[in-house]
């Protein structure tokens, strides 16, 4: 029997690149953190009839159309054209204002704006986590909050990265990241003038498995980072 050749390695790209190519498939990946993410994210929001919500780093558009189905006015933000042109096809998506921007740059909006700030799964391929909080900050009310939602760092400890298959070659495509820790994301807030409120971990367990079984691979293992933070 002939050896078992190597597995192909993942093709490294940027994140804007790599996420316009995810975006044909991203909603039907079956990405355990997606799951187990929104099991804890809407709690912490609350009722949100009525407000004005902010979603950065929004990609194809999950929170921000639920978000608006709920009552909230909600502006989106995402630097990836494919992401955002997926999110716009959507039942819903009209009521939303969409804008296609690079977050490593000033946000295009305006101070004490938004009632709820959220960003969702975007972290992990942020280099300057200062910047962004403070950001996300400046354009939050003074009586709103910012809701961040991060791959656990202990993930990248273990060598896991965003990543995806392409669905026409078969290979793994992985989008650029940084291996920021905790430790970066909360002195990160502390340093943009941002107070936390609440802040907790969450590992795949069975509930998550049964619904996603691509999270048995991970089962016990901190999966995700969620942090609500308040201006100061």
């Amino acid at each position: 029997m002939p050896p078992t050749p190597p597995p192909t390695p993942p093709l490294h790209l940027p994140t804007r690149e790599g996420y316009d190519l995810w975006s044909a498939i991203y909603d039907s990946d079956g990405n355990p953190l997606v799951a187990l993410e929104e099991r804890f994210a809407y709690p912490l929001l609350g009722n949100v009839a009525g407000l004005k919500v902010a979603d950065i780093g929004c990609g194809t558009g999950r929170h921000a159309l639920r978000l608006a189905q709920l009552g909230a006015q909600v502006t989106a933000v995402d630097f990836s054209e494919g992401m955002l042109n997926a999110a716009k096809q959507k039942p819903g998506a009209a009521k939303i204002s969409w804008h296609c921007h690079d977050l490593s740059q000033p946000l295009p909006l305006p101070s004490n704006s938004f009632d709820r700030v959220v960003c969702a799964l975007v972290f992990d391929h942020i280099a300057d986590v200062t910047g962004l909080m403070h950001e996300l900050g400046r354009i939050c009310t003074p009586d709103g909050f910012v809701l961040i939602t991060i791959m656990h760092p202990a993930l990248m400890l273990n060598g896991v990265r965003a990543r995806f298959v392409d669905p026409i070659s078969g290979g793994h495509i992985m989008p650029a990241s940084v291996p920021n820790q905790i430790s970066d994301y909360v002195m990160g807030a502390t340093h943009a003038g941002l107070s936390i409120a609440a802040m907790s971990e969450h590992a795949a367990d069975d509930a998550l498995i049964a619904t996603c079984p691509r999270a048995e691979k991970h089962r016990g293992w901190p999966l995700l980072l969620v942090m609500k933070l308040l201006k100061t």
